[in-house]
């Protein structure tokens, strides 16, 4: 089975736009909040099978209420409680789908910001099909700049050739049963260092096939990302 994993653990809201946790601000005319324009890509694409949300414990409810509010079909989304880490987060996702769905070395699970509304559905797709092939995929653009090094953020350590670089995004999707064990068998040292789950792969040389992303594919984390999105959506910078 294939099961989407959109992670909206967080609680900080760097904005200081309200009082809500940034994945629950309106976006766009109709002001939705940014988690079900989100949810709303992901429900479009027909090779998931269910679709879980890792919230925060304290925000459960709430976002109990939007998927009333908004319509969303509960026999096909489930809510569980995220973790103190986007890891964790994911790790409690895996939780509940083997406690719903059994274990099965075939699962895939598509992980996704929750802030990340404009994701495609040629990205999930690809996702799903490049996790088949190899195990793990990641979401990437190509760096337009240059990227410094600087071990003490005073001066540059080293400057790596950019043809080489990506930047990353979301999704990041994987064969479940490989990457709970995998993160299971890290340290505690490796599981500090962490930033993401394709890092999980990376310490333990297991191949990550690259999918191509959007420079539209933002996440929204300031309020510069926020205007950003309300101009896409509005269409005006997109059309």
């Amino acid at each position: 089975m294939i099961f989407g994993a959109i992670v909206a653990g967080g609680v900080g809201n760097r904005m200081n736009l309200s009082g809500l946790p940034k994945q629950f601000l309106p976006l766009g005319e109709s002001q939705k909040p940014i988690i079900i324009h989100t949810l709303e890509k992901f429900l479009i694409c027909e090779k998931l099978d269910f679709i879980y949300l890792g919230v925060n414990k304290d925000w459960l409810g709430y976002a109990e209420e939007l998927l009333d509010k908004y319509g969303i079909d509960k026999g096909k989304v489930f809510i569980v409680p995220g973790g103190k880490d986007r890891n964790l987060t994911i790790l409690n996702i895996i939780e509940a789908i083997e406690k719903n769905h059994g274990e099965s070395a075939e699962h895939i699970i598509v992980t996704h910001d929750a802030v990340r509304p404009f994701v495609t559905l040629r990205m999930i797709n690809e996702n799903i099909e490049a996790a088949k092939e190899c195990g793990a995929s990641d979401t990437v653009v190509k760096a337009v700049d240059t990227i410094i090094e600087s071990k003490d953020g005073e001066f540059i350590s080293f400057v790596p050739q950019r043809s080489y670089m990506y930047q990353g995004q979301t999704p990041q999707t994987f064969n479940m049963s490989e990457l709970k064990k995998l993160y299971n068998d890290l340290t505690d040292e490796e599981k500090s260092m962490l930033t993401d789950a394709c890092k999980i792969f990376s310490f333990r040389k297991r191949p990550v096939k690259l999918v191509e992303g959007d420079a539209f594919n933002i996440k929204i984390t300031t309020v510069s990302d926020y205007k950003i999105a309300e101009a896409i959506i509005g269409g005006n910078l997109r059309d």
